[in-house]
């Protein structure tokens, strides 16, 4: 599940709101497909308690900083590249 919507669906739950799908929607801070956000409240509405065990997941943490480091071995190497077709 989406980090953005679960963190969305905590800040509500923190203001003592119910989450529900426009109130979810209002509170995230980029877009996110509507069948993502469904799904989440509808997982919260299920089982309350799955929320708060996804929250306390770094995993999605962690691959995001291996998708930036290997990004940045990527941008390091195009940028060699093109210093070398520039001096020919």
């Amino acid at each position: 599940m989406n980090s953005i919507v679960i963190d969305a669906i905590k800040a509500l739950l923190e203001e003592g709101k119910t989450p529900t799908v426009a109130l979810t929607k209002n509170k995230l801070s980029q877009p996110v497909p509507m069948p993502i956000i469904i799904a989440a409240v509808s997982q919260y509405k299920n089982n309350p308690d799955s929320i708060h065990s996804l929250i306390k997941q770094p995993s999605t943490e962690q691959s995001s900083n291996a998708h930036e480091s290997q990004l940045d071995r990527i941008e390091a190497k195009l940028d060699k590249l093109l210093a070398l077709l520039d001096k020919n």
